[in-house]
């Protein structure tokens, strides 16, 4: 059973309709508010019982008295788990927790159970104002949990029970205990430490990211699909592209080998199976045949059942193959998902190194984090502005290794957050993430990398030493950049964030669909612009042109609104002159300029980024509207 327990001053909500057949009837459709109350969303999961009544009681009231509020609303919420009950066992249980909970508060409400619910909601703003707890039957053993139910890994189950102690690196690379460490307030890095250690990944609230991706005709959900599963505009598939042919590029250049593996696999195969049990990622699962297939989560499977079948030496070690998974699936909760931070099919950039012993693999691992610092800010988001380090390994491996460990926060200089566990509890010793921190403090990791000690084995991928053994190589784990999508979930939050603060929002200009808009005063210089743009994109930077019969200043206002770094306004004087009047949007300025000194002007600002061509029509009035 899964709670999001939201202290609020206020709740009002309205059943509109049955949203199942065996909805429980109600004496009117009208909307009721409740003050100064604990709003309990809950979400009843298959194999919940009475058994656990009391327990929910006894976590209500406790947070009741930690809060010191005695009223309670109890809200049925199916979109905190993906694993959802029988309806006739979910309404009983919530009926059961009603009747418990009235011997413990005050007041007791109880919103309706199957119906479809309008609700506004204020919540308050103390750090206990929202927690989210989970209740299983005690009875569990989560190291005997079966994926096969639920799509779960073993490793996914027993995550949400893992035992850590947590603490912040300084830069000097001392371990302050995280209670004990004082955080400045309302910074990135004090709401990442909340994050992990809160472990609320529901979203209640939608992130200004989305509203962007939808305005700047990016991106947007996909109804007719599963959720999760989104569509990209022409706009969005641009700066898709343009963001995996960099990235790409930069591993290249770092030595990596392009592959390409399918996107399903046996769930039977030994090796998949056992690697899936370590795994924590809820799966997709297929029926082909006689076969059990699951749609792959990372690109791990493919290119460990490559390797197994390379003949290798330690001289050819480390071997870096890579590949950029369009896509990869995680059967993420719905209750996450939201815009394009949490996602159920992704692109990701996914480089693998096998390494002879685990010094090499050290020497790699950071190796990879100085590209995966430079992969992040030329897409442009700052390692030191725009993300927070967590780095997670166990005391073992810190013991052993407290020096190589301490060198990350030294390189940031800025401190990192530490999970250290007792035992090795995945494939991995040690991994380390960047994250960017949204507006409503939900985290999101962009590049990682992880040392993994066990899968050479389990997938019997070997190479013959100096000594002429046969051995299992180290594998690292590494994406430079993160999921694609995050990127540009991370790049329109930091624009948002901009705006708020009062700077310009925009998008890296290698990045922006449409980088200088030509403007004609009348159709008369439409032909004199039209040259314009031409001698633009044969230069290879993006060019379009507004010939649609609207006022000159409404023209400007839709380039403004769309976020085009450059906008050039073409009239008698431009046409008979020599120079151009360039208006700046990041700027805020105005100025005359010759074409060519334009051009260099840009394109020493681009000069390191790939280019593709216009994803749309040159003339605005071939485009077709797309409804946003």
């Amino acid at each position: 059973m899964r709670f999001l327990l939201l202290h609020a001053d206020f709740i009002e909500y309205q059943p509109i309709s049955k949203e199942i057949q065996t909805a429980e009837d109600i004496p009117s459709k009208s909307s009721k508010k409740i003050d100064e109350v604990i709003v309990a969303l809950v979400a009843v999961e298959k194999d919940d019982d009475e058994s656990l009544i009391d327990e929910v009681g006894d976590e209500l009231k406790a947070y009741g008295q930690m809060i010191k509020c005695d009223n309670l609303l109890i809200y049925p919420y199916a979109h905190l788990s993906s694993d959802l009950a029988d309806p006739s066992i979910a309404q009983s249980l919530l009926n059961s927790i009603e009747e418990k909970s009235r011997n413990l508060f005050q007041t007791v409400n109880r919103a309706p159970f199957g119906w479809t619910k309008s609700f506004n909601i204020k919540i308050k703003g103390h750090p206990l104002a929202e927690q989210s707890k989970t209740i299983k039957k005690k009875s569990e053993d989560p190291s005997k949990l079966k994926s096969e139910s639920t799509g779960e890994s073993i490793a996914l189950k027993s995550e949400q029970v893992l035992k850590s102690t947590w603490y912040v690196q300084t830069v000097e690379g001392n371990l302050v205990p995280m209670d004990e460490y004082t955080f400045e307030k309302n910074s990135s890095f004090s709401k990442l430490a909340d994050y992990e250690l809160s472990k609320k990944r529901t979203v209640v609230e939608v992130p200004p990211h989305v509203k962007l991706m939808k305005r700047l005709a990016i991106a947007d959900y996909e109804p007719s699909s599963d959720g999760g599963n989104m569509r990209y505009y022409p706009k969005g598939r641009l700066m898709k592209s343009l963001i995996e042919t960099y990235v790409s590029s930069m591993v290249h250049e770092y030595g990596g080998i392009e592959v390409e593996t399918p996107v399903m696999y046996d769930s039977n195969h030994p090796s998949i199976h056992s690697y899936f049990n370590r795994f924590p990622a809820r799966q997709y699962s297929i029926k082909s045949d006689n076969k059990q297939l699951f749609l792959r989560f990372a690109a791990c499977f493919g290119q460990f059942l490559m390797a197994k079948d390379f003949q290798l030496s330690y001289k050819q070690l480390p071997l870096k193959l890579y590949e950029l998974t369009r896509y990869s699936f995680r059967r993420e909760k719905s209750g996450e998902l939201v815009g394009l931070r949490r996602l159920r099919a992704f692109s990701m950039p996914d480089c693998h190194a096998f390494c002879k012993d685990i010094e090499q693999a050290k020497e790699e691992f950071v190796k990879r984090f100085e590209l995966s610092l430079r992969v992040i800010e030329g897409l442009g988001i700052s390692p030191n502005d725009d993300v927070d380090m967590v780095i997670r390994f166990t005391s073992d491996f810190y013991d052993q290794n407290k020096e190589f460990i301490k060198t990350f926060a030294a390189r940031l200089k800025k401190p990192i957050i530490v999970e250290m566990w007792k035992e090795k509890f995945f494939y991995f010793i040690v991994k380390w993430e960047f994250n960017f921190v949204d507006s409503l403090g939900k985290a999101a990791a962009l590049s990682t990398d992880q040392i993994d000690v066990e899968n050479g084995e389990r997938y019997k991928i070997e190479f013959v030493d100096s000594d002429g053994e046969k051995k299992y190589p180290i594998i690292l784990h590494n994406s430079p950049s993160g999921a694609v999508e995050r990127v540009i979930f991370a790049l329109l939050e930091k624009a948002d964030k901009n705006g708020t603060a009062g700077k310009t929002p925009a998008l890296p200009l290698w990045l922006s669909h449409t980088q200088v808009r030509i403007i004609p005063v009348a159709s008369k210089h439409t032909e004199f612009g039209e040259k314009i743009v031409d001698e633009l994109n044969k230069n290879n930077i993006r060019a379009d042109i507004d010939d649609r019969e609207l006022s000159v200043g409404k023209k400007i206002r839709e380039a403004e609104s769309e976020w085009i770094h450059y906008i050039l306004v073409i009239g008698d004087k431009e046409v008979d002159g020599s120079e151009l009047v360039v208006r700046e949007r990041l700027s805020k300025s105005q100025y005359g300029i010759a074409l060519d000194n334009l051009m260099k002007k840009i394109k020493q600002e681009i000069s390191d980024k790939p280019y593709l061509p216009l994803n749309l029509p040159v003339y605005l009035s071939k485009r077709p509207l797309i409804m946003v």
